[in-house]
């Protein structure tokens, strides 16, 4: 494995094809300045290209997942152009192009920047004790990675005004209740959780999960006549490369741990 990092507000753990990024920046919840998101960028890019990893989770240190921008730097960081754009346009686009599924492990507070920075990850894992929140109103930020086209998708329009434009805190139970996170989980659960679940990926067929998190991703941009022929085209690509036997050999992984779960 070539070598990650170093980073100063940034930890990265690779263990048996599973990699643990967590921003670390705890006595300012995690807030992205200029450092943490070009050692996040950087974090992502290089664990993106070991094909040894085959999943990643994310997650924050002490109370807060991601308390999003950190407003000392608002006026530097949130402008246009320049290199705070280019710092944030490498951080979305190092997140967004991952082949490995990322698990976000959402510890505590997830907020604005913090909580599109979990939106961006394609599984949501959340403590009870997480809060989310969008105050780009608030702090009088447009949205920049997606937050006002994903939200609605996800919860319902009616839901994703509440959300942004009062700035209203919501809860881990009101998230998993209406589908913003797939799993939550008593705090001590959270990091055991998101690796039971990185485990599965790993035992799967790196090629196929990839394709099948592309389609997934791209289709819901789509009409479902054109995520349906997305879907076919990677059939297509899937059946060039069959292996008949390697195939049998992961149902039979599938039934063994199937028996184990029942």
């Amino acid at each position: 494995m070539s070598t990650i990092g170093p980073f100063n507000t940034v930890k990265v753990e690779v263990q048996d094809g599973i990699a643990l990024i967590t921003m670390n920046r705890p006595e300012k919840l995690n807030a992205l300045n200029a450092m943490l998101q070009d050692e996040l960028a950087r974090a992502f890019e290089q664990v993106g290209a070991e094909q040894s990893v085959r999943a990643i989770i994310l997650t924050g240190a002490g109370r807060a997942f991601c308390a999003g921008i950190d407003l000392a730097q608002a006026g530097e960081s949130l402008s246009r152009g320049g290199a705070s754009g280019d710092r944030l346009l490498r951080l979305i686009t190092a997140m967004s192009s991952t082949p490995q599924p990322v698990i976000a492990a959402i510890n505590g507070y997830a907020v604005t920047g913090g909580f599109e920075a979990a939106m961006a990850c394609d599984i949501l894992v959340a403590s009870r004790e997480a809060r989310f929140a969008d105050t780009h109103g608030m702090v009088g930020v447009m949205p920049g990675w997606g937050l006002s086209q994903k939200l609605a998708r996800i919860v319902g329009q009616p839901r994703a005004m509440a959300i942004s434009l009062t700035g209203e805190y919501i809860d881990a139970q009101t998230a998993y209740d209406w589908g913003l996170i797939s799993h939550l989980v008593e705090p001590a659960e959270l990091l055991p959780t998101a690796r039971r679940l990185a485990g599965m990926i790993r035992d799967a067929d790196p090629g196929i999960i990839a394709e099948i998190k592309a389609v997934i991703r791209n289709g819901g941009l789509a009409t479902l006549g054109e995520g349906l022929r997305m879907e076919r085209d990677a059939h297509a690509r899937f059946m060039e490369h069959y292996d008949p036997q390697e195939a049998q050999a992961r149902r039979a992984k599938v039934m063994q741990r199937a028996r184990t779960q029942a």
